[in-house]
């Protein structure tokens, strides 16, 4: 059974940092390219970052570029988002996604004015 559990979302002030995490279980990870989306409230969800297999290749939506850095550690069969210089509108829930199937459960990241 794959399992996606994010972590690390929460409160922070508008410049502020978090890191999210996702740990994977019930897939060979390094198989898998990962991405992260979100969602804000009344809004589709939507596409934040992606990762390819070997980490080699990254991909943003144009609205976090250069404040969000995606990563992972294939050893731990986990993905990252290093979330610096956040805005509210950055508030939003975070979704890791393995692939084109598999969806994690989600982790709130709130960003106060």
């Amino acid at each position: 059974q794959v399992q996606l559990v994010e972590s690390g979302g929460g409160l922070v002030q508008a410049g502020g940092s978090l890191r999210l995490s996702c740990a994977a279980s019930g897939l060979t990870f390094s198989n898998y390219g990962m991405g992260w989306f979100r969602q804000a409230p009344g809004k589709e969800r939507e596409f934040v970052a992606a990762i390819s297999w070997s980490g080699d290749n990254t991909y943003y939506a144009d609205s976090v570029k250069g404040r969000f850095t995606i990563s992972r550690d294939n050893a731990k069969n986990t993905v990252y988002l290093q979330m610096n210089s956040l805005k509210p509108e950055d508030t939003a829930v975070y979704y890791c996604k393995a692939g084109i199937i598999f969806w994690g459960q989600r982790t709130q990241v709130t960003v106060s004015p």
